[in-house]
């Protein structure tokens, strides 16, 4: 019996522990030894001339990501090669880990995708919403807009909303 309640003590003394874990983290942010693997390279493909390109490189980059940027003069043939069609298209097209992610996608829905390893093409923020990462434009309001999970069969589902306050 005093096994018993010892153990009710000590369950105790934990439980009233402070928590100092904001309540944004998650069990894979707050135990290091699991999160600790280096995300994969991004390879970006993108024309010369692209400003916006290089913005996105810089938030995924700064996000954790190691990136390669490539300069290609047929975006258009590259594009089609990886299942973007041009409903789905936006400016530069990327590679990471098997997946591939067509425009502005935020670093966050990228990092959703590879802990969720979904079965999936890829990810696309069809267009260039202003507000997006490398889209950003002081004195313009950012928009809402959807990151959408390219299917092997070329469909969309929606796979983030991405809502600016």
């Amino acid at each position: 019996m005093k096994r018993f309640y010892a153990g009710i003590l000590i369950a105790l003394f934990f439980a009233s522990l402070p928590l100092s874990v904001d309540a944004q983290q998650t069990a894979l942010d707050v135990l290091p030894s699991l999160n600790s693997e280096p995300l994969p390279e991004i390879a970006i493909y993108r024309s010369e001339s692209c400003g916006c390109c290089t913005k996105w490189g810089e938030h995924v980059e700064s996000a954790g990501f190691p990136i390669q940027d490539k300069m290609i003069e047929t975006m258009e043939t590259f594009k089609q090669a990886n299942g973007i069609t041009p409903e789905l298209s936006s400016c530069h097209t990327a590679v990471v880990d098997g997946y591939v992610v067509e425009g502005h996608v935020p670093a966050v829905s990228i990092k959703k995708m590879l802990r969720e390893r979904p079965y999936i093409r890829g990810l696309t923020a069809p267009g260039m919403p202003m507000g997006s990462p490398g889209m950003e434009t002081a004195g313009v309001k950012a928009e809402a807009f959807d990151v959408l999970a390219i299917e092997h069969d070329g469909t969309t589902t929606v796979f983030d909303q991405i809502r600016p306050e």
